[in-house]
């Protein structure tokens, strides 16, 4: 086939294509920059002739991962980016950024972004009740990491501490919220769940009404930081004429609360009334031990509801869905679960050939877009020792933090300033990583 020909098939799959793609030089001016990466910066074909990636982008240019990428010439992965973009539209995608070489010689980085918004969207709905209250004991996970933000979140009810807890949507945040509602040993009037990303306004006249009318009162403000910096200072100054109030606060953010502060998301006087205590609750990528746990609990439940046969997955589909990287956590599990149940007639055992098309698809993507690891921290013998490649990169994180920590006898500042990083950060991940040991000289 004619070279020009293979170009102009080329070019029609990267424009068509439903990825987002943007390709750039060493320099940071585009090369390519298809029509969905074009949808989801919010950018017009006019705006991005003739200019460079980072300024569309919009990016501080050593904040931005292509930067990072074409600095380092090492890949960024699984990047998960939620923002507005130019034509003020919410947008979250997952982006995987690589280096490009030509006869050994760094060209340029390509960028292939995959839109989740509307995944996104559906993974702020709470995992189903059930027809039962959400309490502790529901809670299928086994994980050595959800035991311990369950045995944290105890100890809150038991104190009725503030707290404020930090993870991605779908993770269980408001199962952990309202089981320490139930949990309370003086119980709460009731639980109100106030979904901050919505309808702002309604958010206020709930916060309002209820910390006059009621004495005791469990709220639950998901994901405060998306209320405005004015709707979060309402919220301070309300908590305020009402000093003495019996109330359990408890809020849910999803990042760093320290980052969010500095990029004046989160108020600090907000932070401070919510905050007598944070629990990270990881996403489901880093505990895949609780994929099964919640599978199995969800087909005993439709046993129990349709009388059906299910008994669970083949060992193929098994192994697909440790491998996947689940960017909607358990909620995006349960709807994916909820829509293979919908056409199960006497099946004892979810086959490949159930799985929807589209996260067939989607999967596919995910392995295909998966480099080969180059950098030789830890030695891999044989295939037993391959681990998915979120909680590989983890674990370098981690093993290069707690070398940094040794390095600086364990002083939180110097072992900050080293890696250029923020002190609270590096303090927010030492707690995550349980370095405390290494971390006792902190000044």
């Amino acid at each position: 086939m004619d070279n020009n020909v293979l170009l102009s098939i080329y070019k029609y799959v990267i424009e068509k294509g439903d990825m987002g793609i943007c390709v750039v030089d060493t320099e940071g001016k585009l090369l390519i920059y298809n029509k969905k990466m074009r949808e989801l910066e919010g950018v017009n074909e006019d705006e991005f002739e003739e200019r460079r990636a980072l300024e569309i982008i919009d990016f501080e240019i050593e904040k931005s991962d292509i930067y990072k990428v074409l600095s380092s010439e090492t890949p960024v992965l699984n990047v998960k980016k939620t923002y507005w973009n130019k034509k003020n539209q919410e947008v979250t995608y997952i982006s995987n950024i690589y280096p490009l070489h030509y006869e050994g010689v760094l060209v340029g980085a390509v960028e292939f972004a995959r839109d989740i918004t509307q995944l996104e969207y559906m993974m702020y709905q709470p995992l189903r009740r059930y027809g039962a209250p959400l309490t502790f004991d529901i809670i299928t996970a086994v994980s050595a990491v959800v035991k311990d933000v369950i045995e944290k979140a105890k100890i809150v009810a038991l104190s009725r501490m503030p707290v404020v807890l930090i993870g991605e949507s779908g993770t269980g945040i408001d199962m952990v919220a309202e089981g320490i509602h139930h949990d309370l040993k003086v119980k709460n009037d009731m639980f109100i769940a106030l979904i901050c990303r919505r309808d702002e306004e309604t958010v206020l006249k709930q916060f309002e009404k209820y910390i006059v009318e009621k004495e005791k009162i469990t709220f639950f403000a998901e994901r405060i930081e998306y209320l405005s910096m004015e709707a979060q200072e309402q919220i301070v100054e309300l908590f305020n004429n009402y000093p003495n109030h019996q109330h359990m606060l408890i809020a849910s953010v999803g990042k760093d609360p320290i980052d969010l502060i500095q990029e004046q998301q989160l108020s600090k006087k907000l932070y401070r009334l919510f905050s007598g205590i944070t629990i990270y609750v990881p996403p489901l990528r880093e505990r895949k031990e609780d994929i099964m746990p919640f599978v199995d609990d969800y087909f005993k439940r439709h046993r129990d509801t349709f009388g059906s046969s299910i008994q669970g997955l083949s060992d193929e589909v098994k192994e697909i869905f440790f491998k996947y990287d689940w960017p909607g956590n358990l909620k995006e599990l349960e709807v994916l679960l909820d829509e293979i149940s919908s056409l199960l007639t006497n099946e004892t055992v979810i086959d490949i050939h159930m799985l929807p098309a589209h996260f067939k698809w989607k999967i596919q993507h995910s392995y295909d877009n998966r480099a080969e690891d180059t950098v030789d921290l830890f030695i891999i013998k044989n295939p037993n020792d391959i681990r998915p490649l979120d909680v590989y990169m983890k674990e370098v994180e981690e093993y290069y933090i707690s070398k940094a920590l040794d390095f600086h006898q364990g002083n939180i500042s110097k072992t900050a300033a080293a890696l250029g990083i923020r002190r609270q950060s590096l303090q927010y991940r030492v707690k995550n990583y349980k370095l405390n040991k290494k971390s006792e000289n902190i000044d």
